[in-house]
């Protein structure tokens, strides 16, 4: 394996845990060095990233998609884009420790049993499959961060009913903040998984037999996006906001996470390129 290579994986999950110490820092203790310092170094900690996926793509010849570990990676980099993206839109860090979590253990496990694949299908080379595998993992990663908010709101509007919270639920951003939060990662993935879509039915044009039309993983992502499409519009015409938007967000990624899982491994072999 290459030394560049390696030594980016020895070293992100070193970034992430220190990116995530001063988050956890600045919230539970308020030590003003890491309020000051979280979020340079969670950029920071973003350009490795970025470097590592560039350096391997073109050392290896194609996009970190080819394993589950490659897909762990870019896993913990899409989460931490859109919660980066969250933060500077909403100008809030409060949940950044909470969220961070996630692409630190995914970093984690993919830089301690990655390996390179020895045979890499001609399909898995292609930029294109890789622009689309990208685009719908930042559209999912951004649904499963509004689905987050949505049960944080739930879990505080429920505290405040019947009131019952303590000091963590004080340090954690209101009603009005968390549904702003899980709005905007909404919009964002879902304008991300319409951009994966279309880029895959290119794909579809371009590599595969026509007969994958009727696929039922096409109509799983088809009904996730047109439940996040009439949410939206609901929203915006209907007035919709609140508990009601939220429960949406939730059941939305519980479908999404049905499509990603149970109709991708048991009815579609459409995603198979081994």
């Amino acid at each position: 394996m290459s030394v560049s290579i390696l030594s980016f994986e020895i070293v992100l999950p070193f970034f992430f845990a220190l990116t995530i110490w001063l988050y956890g820092k600045g919230f539970y203790s308020g030590v003003k060095f890491a309020e000051k310092a979280k979020t340079p170094v969670l950029i920071l900690t973003l350009g490795v990233h970025v470097s590592y996926i560039i350096v391997r793509t073109i050392i290896l010849g194609h996009f970190p998609i080819t394993s589950i570990f490659e897909i762990f990676s870019l896993i913990a980099f899409t989460i931490t884009v859109v919660y980066f993206y969250i933060e500077m839109k909403i100008k809030n860090s409060t949940t950044g420790y909470f969220i961070l979590m996630l692409p630190f253990f995914f970093q984690l496990t993919s830089s301690i049993f990655i390996k390179e694949t020895p045979a890499v299908p001609e399909i898995l080379r292609s930029n294109l499959l890789g622009f689309h595998v990208t685009s719908a993992l930042l559209g999912y990663a951004a649904l499963a961060i509004s689905a987050v908010y949505g049960f944080l709101y739930l879990m505080l509007y429920h505290k405040i009913k019947s009131s019952h919270f303590g000091v963590f639920y004080n340090r954690l951003p209101n009603l009005e903040v968390f549904e702003r939060m899980s709005h905007t990662a909404t919009w964002f993935g879902f304008t991300l998984l319409s951009v994966a879509i279309v880029l895959g039915l290119i794909l579809l044009m371009i590599m595969f037999d026509a007969s994958f039309i009727t696929d039922p993983k096409l109509f799983g992502t088809v009904a996730t996006w047109l439940l996040y499409a009439t949410g939206l519009y609901a929203k915006k015409v209907a007035g919709w906001q609140g508990r009601k938007i939220m429960v949406l967000s939730i059941t939305g990624f519980v479908i999404a996470l049905f499509s990603m899982t149970v109709i991708n491994m048991v009815f579609s072999n459409f995603h198979n390129f081994q």
